[in-house]
């Protein structure tokens, strides 16, 4: 069987292996140069999801527990494409982020942040036949990380994608516009290209802003090809 390989990114827009402002990777980027592994069937297909795997309500991350939680209700919406700019349909999208005092609802985060007991910060739904998601949700906090000396991550939304095959899986961060720590964000800065790592920024969107109740932001994610989505990890496929 003939298997046709994705594109692979124009140099600079995806994350550097070792970015050393990201102090945390310097020990993970590789000493010796990575083998690019071969695209056959394997990477060119992947898993399948359909709505029963999906947990009712799973989009809508201000209605999972019995109390309303805190914060500014924003919706988060868009569109997932291919290497072509054509629509991925029926793909599972997940979602994770902080709260709105910046804290995840995870063990390992332990900083004075209170946690939100109606949110947990988690959510998930498949795209539809047009390649269109939408979560609602709460704006997420920034907060403080050891990786320097008063560092600050900004607001973002953790996603992760599967799309159509292996070979498209996608994990990475959405930002929102004007936010004042983004200059000074490693993580973000890892993309040397401006026009790849400003993708990774949402835009107020008036269309999905629900009025008096919250304000709309999209995200659109390309997943591989020249304009692809920046990697939140650089090592994939």
């Amino acid at each position: 069987m003939s298997v046709v390989p994705y594109r692979s990114p124009y140099p600079g827009t995806q994350p550097e292996y070792l970015h050393r402002p990201y102090v945390s990777s310097i020990r993970r980027a590789p000493a010796q140069p990575p083998v690019k592994i071969p695209q056959t069937l394997s990477e060119v297909t992947g898993p399948r999801f359909d709505a029963t795997e999906i947990a009712a309500g799973g989009f809508d991350l201000t209605r999972q527990h019995k109390g309303e939680p805190l914060g500014e209700r924003i919706v988060v919406s868009g569109r997932v494409l291919d290497e072509n700019g054509c629509p991925v349909p029926h793909t599972l999208v997940e979602v994770w982020q902080a709260n709105a005092a910046g804290r995840y609802f995870h063990i390992r985060d332990q900083h004075h942040a209170p946690l939100d007991p109606n949110f947990t910060g988690q959510g998930q739904m498949l795209t539809d036949e047009r390649g269109y998601y939408r979560f609602v949700t709460i704006r997420p906090g920034e907060y403080p990380w050891g990786n320097h000396y008063n560092a600050w991550r900004p607001a973002h939304i953790h996603f992760s994608l599967f799309g159509p095959a292996f070979a498209t899986r996608l994990v990475t961060q959405m930002y929102f516009p004007g936010d004042p720590l983004l200059p000074f964000d490693p993580i973000f800065n890892c993309t040397a290209d401006e026009k790849a790592k400003n993708r990774l920024i949402s835009q107020l969107d008036w269309e999905t802003t629900i009025p008096q109740e919250a304000l709309g932001y999209r995200f659109d994610i390309v997943l591989r090809g020249r304009e692809a989505t920046p990697f939140e990890n650089p090592n994939r496929l």
